[in-house]
C-alpha cells in the first residue's frame, strides 16, 4: 500500500491491484489519449453511462489502441469520450457541460489561484436580438492590472476591435487570440441603440496578473438599518483570510443585514464556499453544509465522514471565523453565476431564508478535480509531485467527478436557480458597484428596509448575454474539490 500525503486537491491511499493502466499497452504516439481514457474511466462521474469508458468496452489490446489512434486531436479525444458532452456535434441538450481540457497544466493550476494572463478588463458580450454582430460591454476593471491604468470603466461599450465589427464567427479570435495587445472601438447607447464612437482604447495582456475576488466590501446605514455588502467575484482558496476579515469588519461595523453579490461570480473552490456560508450562518460544525455524490466505482470506497462537508468554525490557517450568524441573507445572482455560488445558496438553503435577486443561475451543480499524468498518484494533481509527472504529456484535464447535495438532499438545479425577484442588469444603467443606488442593489436594499423606492426598476436594455470574459480563463465556471480524501481501492 502507498501512502501520499499533502495533495492539493485530493489525498489518496492506494493499493495498486486494480490498475487498468497494466491492462493496455499503447504506442508512444496516444500518450495523452491513454492518460484521458485512464483517468475518466476511473474518476469521472458518468463512467458508467459513456459507451466508451465501459470497463469491457475493449475486447483486446489492439481495440484499445485502434480507438485511442481514432483521434489525433486530444482536445477531439476528450470531448467525444465524455458522455453527451456540450463540445460533441449533436449534443444540444448535453449532460455534461462543462469537463474540459487544458494543454499545460501549470495554466490550469494558475487559474485555480486566481492568476491568469490578463489585461484586468472583465466584460460581457451581448447581442441584439436578431442580429450577428456583438458588443461588449464593461463590468469591472480589476485593480492594478493594465486596465486600471486606462480611460475605461464600468458600463463602457465597445464594439470593435482593431477596428472589425465583433461578430458571433469572429469574437473568440479577435479578443481571446494569440495577441496579447488588442484596441476596442468604444460605442455610446442612445435610447436602445448602439452607436459607435471614435474613441479608442489599446490594452495589453500581462501574465501573472491575480484577481483579489473581493472586489467591494463595506457597510451602509440606510434608514437606521446597517447593510453589508460584499462584490466577491470568484472562489479562490488563496484570499480565504482576507475574506475573513471583511466579515469581521462587517461584525465591528454592527451590520445586521448581507447583500452577498455573487452576478458575475462562477465559482471555484469547495472549500471556499463553505467557509464563506460559515460566514454568513454560523460556526456549528456538527451542521451539515453539502454532501458529495461520487460515481460507483468511487462513493462505494467512501464513508461518511468523507463524503460530507460541515459548517466551519476556522479557516485552514486555524483563524477563527467571523459569522454575522443571519437568518437571512440577499443574494445577488444572474446567469454569470455558478458552480461554487450555486453550492453557497443550495447549501445554505435549508438554514437560512436565501432572497435571490437577479436572473436564473448557470446551472453547474458538480465538482470536478484536475488531473495530469502522474500515473502512481492515480492522475489527480499535487502540487508537490510535478516532477512525476510525466514530462512528455503537460495536458490537464478539469473532469466533472461528483455532484454537492445539500443537507436535505437537494441538488437538482441544473436548470438553474430562479430568484425571488427577477431583475435583469439594465446596460443603460449598469450603476457602481456597491453603491446605494446601483439598481441590483438598490432593490437589495428596499427589500431589506421594506421601504419602496421612488426609482423605476424598469430595465431598458437587458443584458443579452453571449458569453463573458471568465469563460476564456483557465478556470471558467469550474467547481473544484479542495477537500482531502482517502481512498482505498481493492
Amino acid at each position: 500500500m502507498k501512502k501520499i500525503l499533502g495533495l492539493l486537491l485530493i489525498t489518496i491511499i492506494l493499493s495498486c491491484s486494480d490498475k487498468d493502466d497494466d491492462a493496455f499497452v499503447y504506442p508512444k504516439e496516444s500518450t495523452v489519449q491513454n492518460f484521458m481514457w485512464q483517468g475518466l474511466n476511473l474518476w469521472y462521474f458518468w463512467q458508467a453511462d459513456a459507451p466508451n469508458l465501459g470497463d469491457d468496452r475493449f475486447a483486446t489490446n489492439d481495440d484499445y489502441v485502434d480507438y485511442l489512434e481514432s483521434y489525433t486531436d486530444p482536445e477531439e479525444f476528450f470531448y467525444q469520450t465524455c458522455y453527451n458532452h456540450s463540445n460533441v456535434v449533436g449534443s444540444s441538450s448535453a449532460i455534461d457541460r462543462f469537463s474540459f481540457v487544458e494543454d499545460d497544466y501549470e495554466t490550469l493550476v494558475n487559474s485555480l489561484s486566481g492568476v491568469t494572463k490578463s489585461n484586468g478588463l472583465e466584460f460581457g458580450l451581448a447581442r441584439n436580438e436578431g442580429s450577428t454582430d456583438l458588443f461588449g460591454y464593461v463590468r469591472y476593471i480589476i485593480p492594478n492590472s493594465n486596465a486600471s491604468t486606462k480611460d475605461i470603466a464600468r458600463g463602457d461599450i465597445f464594439t470593435r476591435v482593431n477596428g472589425v465589427q465583433l461578430t458571433d464567427s469572429n469574437y473568440i479570435s479577435l479578443l481571446f487570440g494569440n495577441s496579447d495587445t488588442y484596441t476596442l472601438g468604444m460605442a455610446d447607447i442612445s435610447g436602445t441603440v448602439v452607436t459607435d464612437n471614435d474613441k479608442e482604447v489599446t490594452l495589453t495582456k500581462s501574465a501573472g496578473l491575480q484577481e483579489d475576488p473581493i472586489l467591494v466590501a463595506k457597510t451602509v446605514e440606510v434608514n437606521g438599518t446597517k447593510i453589508a455588502y460584499l462584490m466577491y467575484n470568484g472562489f479562490t482558496s488563496s484570499y480565504n483570510e482576507q475574506l475573513n476579515t471583511v466579515f469581521g469588519q462587517f461584525k465591528s461595523a454592527g451590520a445586521t443585514e448581507l447583500v452577498l453579490d455573487l452576478r458575475y461570480n462562477p465559482g471555484g473552490s469547495v472549500n471556499s464556499s463553505r467557509l464563506l456560508a460559515s460566514m454568513v450562518y454560523g460556526t456549528n460544525t456538527s451542521e451539515l453544509y453539502v454532501r458529495q455524490r461520487w460515481n460507483d466505482k468511487i462513493q462505494s470506497m467512501l464513508n461518511k465522514e468523507q463524503l460530507e462537508d460541515y459548517f466551519a468554525n476556522k479557516t485552514d490557517s486555524g483563524t477563527a471565523l467571523n459569522s454575522l450568524n443571519l437568518s437571512k441573507v440577499y443574494i445577488l445572482a444572474t446567469g454569470s453565476s455558478a458552480s461554487a455560488s450555486e453550492l453557497v445558496m443550495n447549501g445554505l438553503a435549508p438554514y437560512v431564508n436565501v432572497f435571490h435577486i437577479g436572473e436564473t443561475t448557470r446551472g453547474k451543480n458538480e465538482f470536478s478535480v484536475t488531473m495530469v499524468d502522474d500515473i502512481d498518484n492515480d492522475y489527480i494533481y499535487r502540487s508537490d509531485r510535478e516532477n512525476k509527472i510525466n514530462p512528455s504529456n503537460r495536458w490537464a484535464m478539469q473532469p466533472l467527478m461528483g455532484r454537492n447535495e445539500n443537507s436535505e438532499g437537494f441538488s437538482d438545479y441544473t436548470s438553474g436557480l430562479t430568484p425571488d425577484v427577477a431583475l435583469a442588469e439594465d446596460l443603460a444603467d449598469l450603476g457602481i458597484l456597491g453603491d446605494v443606488d446601483e439598481p441590483l442593489f438598490a432593490r437589495a436594499i428596499q427589500e431589506i428596509t421594506g421601504v419602496t423606492a421612488k426609482r423605476d426598476f424598469s430595465v431598458k436594455i437587458p443584458v443579452n448575454e453571449v458569453s463573458n470574459s471568465k469563460m476564456f480563463t483557465a478556470i471558467k465556471d469550474n467547481m473544484y474539490l479542495d477537500k482531502p480524501v482517502d481512498i482505498t481501492f481493492q
